[in-house]
């Protein structure tokens, strides 16, 4: 996909169930992963810096399960942004199968925060412009 940040995953044991299928809270830890690597590899600014005066939660979370990975399965991950505000941006994600196939897909709204009052509180403040420039490179136009 065209602007989007890739990254791949296997499936390990600790990943997977019972089942021996993934349980459903590691894709979301798989997802943050992917958001913590897109922060440090293409915005250079790793969760350890960023984390200092502010942070970038997610406020809204969408996804749909397709198809179940197991142990051993290898999982190209995408993540882009598809709305792009003042403070917050709308990003797409997927992850894929290496035949094509997807596991599963949503969207994640993250805001850009600073710390306030000792990390007591926390405001929406503006992406920077340099940092603005880095995301837009990943923004993709809604196709649907």
């Amino acid at each position: 996909m065209k602007n989007a940040f890739i990254k791949k995953e296997k499936v390990r044991f600790q990943h997977v169930d019972y089942a021996g299928i993934v349980f459903y809270p590691r894709f979301l830890e798989m997802l943050n992963c992917l958001v913590e690597d897109f922060y440090e590899e293409a915005l250079d600014m790793p969760f350890k810096n960023l984390h200092e005066t502010g942070g970038i939660p997610t406020v809204d979370l969408k996804v749909q399960f397709k198809k179940a990975a197991r142990l051993g399965d290898e999982l190209t991950k995408y993540l882009w942004i598809k709305a792009l505000g003042s403070s917050s941006m709308v990003c797409g994600f997927m992850f894929e199968y290496p035949d094509g196939s997807v596991c599963l897909e949503g969207e994640v709204t993250l805001v850009r925060v600073d710390f306030l009052e000792n990390r007591q509180a926390i405001k929406a403040s503006a992406f920077p412009a340099a940092m603005r420039e880095r995301l837009e490179k990943f923004l993709v136009e809604d196709t649907k």
